[in-house]
């Protein structure tokens, strides 16, 4: 826990972290499964959460031979800030419930390693929290919700905590429902179940260093919501701000009030593609919220082919959905995203292991990146291109010679 209280010893790991599902294995042992399942499910049956991990699965990595590999660079950057990958961790509400400071622990992870951080809206620890933890600018991801007013305080703190981008989420209108946190009581408000209360006393070690942690409740509307200091109550009155009238004209009204970076997250569709380009964004996050909105929309990798070639050299094309290892990224990379964020294989880690996991969990992506890239003949993660895959039967390819990661400007 740092300054912020003494860690909670968890047993030794008896076996070599391996892979992100080992982490995934792990933290399923360790976190309540109603916050496992928060993070681990999607909504309704499921069907672009599976998606997501299939379609990435069904690309092939080109194996090519003979080539003078010894020295290789996963180096890049990402919305003009350098990157020791092309990798960024996503925004994800309820963090600070897997570990205790999760939001904390994981921003001090990401700035060791060298990739971007991003804070959700829905953070158990604030922004002022985690700016006072780290040495380095962070992004913030803004949700516009019914009360401008609270949207328009949130994006004055994320300049006073010197953020260097804006992340503004357009897919969440309206919540998808969720199956899992219904039947795990994980709704809103939370409801307590004989069987969630019993998890949790399985699970003591979780529960000490959760209650040592900085906040138990969303942190950024601490103080903002009158009368409100539980998660229950705090969730009540999120669940009534989730604005159904956002439109494009918000998206001008957050560009007046944010002078810096900002990206638009959540684009899936190529005319959404097209109008996000030219609204002057410095970047958009191809995704379908990992399978956690839309149930039956495509697939995020399937998507990105067509939308990288509709915006052409407008914008930067981050990409979102199903990211579980090196590979993933390498495919996404040549495809034509700068880079990836990734959301469930670093709660994973963290989850399993604080802090420590989800530097783990960076360290085996971008392991297994740089294998990927010497055993296709790849130099320099920015020079991927789509003459690195055979994609599956039916997908649309990116025209012959597309440099699939544009250099920055």
């Amino acid at each position: 826990m740092g300054r912020h209280g003494t860690p909670v010893p968890e047993r030794p790991v008896s076996t070599p972290i391996a892979c992100i599902e080992d982490l995934r294995r792990l933290a399923q042992r360790r976190v309540p499964r109603a916050i496992f399942e928060y993070v681990d499910r999607g909504s309704y049956d499921e069907v672009t959460l599976r998606a997501n991990r299939r379609d990435l699965e069904a690309i092939a990595l080109r194996q090519r031979v003979a080539v003078d590999v010894e020295h290789r660079s996963t180096a890049t950057t990402l919305v003009g800030e350098p990157a020791t990958m092309p990798v960024a961790i996503a925004p994800t509400g309820l963090t600070g419930l897997n570990w205790g400071n999760g939001e904390m622990l994981a921003a001090r992870a990401a700035q060791r390693f060298g990739v971007p951080f991003t804070l959700s809206t829905m953070s158990i620890c604030s922004i002022e929290d985690v700016a006072a933890f780290v040495d380095q600018p962070f992004w913030f991801q803004l949700y516009v919700m019914r009360d401008r007013g609270f949207a328009a305080s949130l994006i004055e703190r994320a300049r006073a905590a010197n953020c260097s981008a804006l992340v503004l989420t357009l897919d969440l209108q309206v919540q998808g429902q969720r199956h899992r946190d219904l039947k795990n009581g994980l709704a809103v408000p939370p409801r307590l179940t004989l069987a969630n209360a019993l998890d949790v006393a399985s699970k003591p070690a979780w529960a000490l260093r959760v209650l040592a942690g900085k906040r138990k409740s969303f942190g950024n509307l601490d103080g903002y919501v009158k009368g409100a200091d539980t998660l229950a109550t705090l969730s009540q009155w999120i669940a009534g701000q989730f604005d159904p009238t956002l439109s494009w004209a918000d998206v001008e009204w957050v560009r007046k009030l944010w002078a810096g970076k900002l990206i638009l997250k959540g684009i899936l569709d190529v005319e959404d593609a097209r109008i996000a380009a030219s609204t002057g964004c410095d970047a958009i996050v191809v995704s379908n919220h990992g399978g956690r909105q839309l149930d039956g929309a495509i697939s995020s990798i399937r998507a990105l082919p067509e939308i990288v070639q509709a915006v052409g050299d407008r914008t930067e094309v981050l990409f979102d959905g199903g990211v579980r290892s090196g590979q993933d990224v390498l495919k996404a990379v040549a495809l034509g995203a700068r880079g990836c964020l990734i959301g469930r294989a670093f709660l994973y880690g963290l989850g399993a292991m604080g802090e420590a996991g989800v530097t783990t969990a960076l360290e085996l992506i971008r392991r297994e990146l740089d294998v990927s890239m010497a055993l296709t003949g790849t130099r320099d993660v920015r020079e991927a291109s789509p003459a690195l895959l055979r994609l599956p039967d039916g997908w649309r390819p990116l025209p012959p010679g597309t440099p699939a990661l544009r250099q920055a400007a």
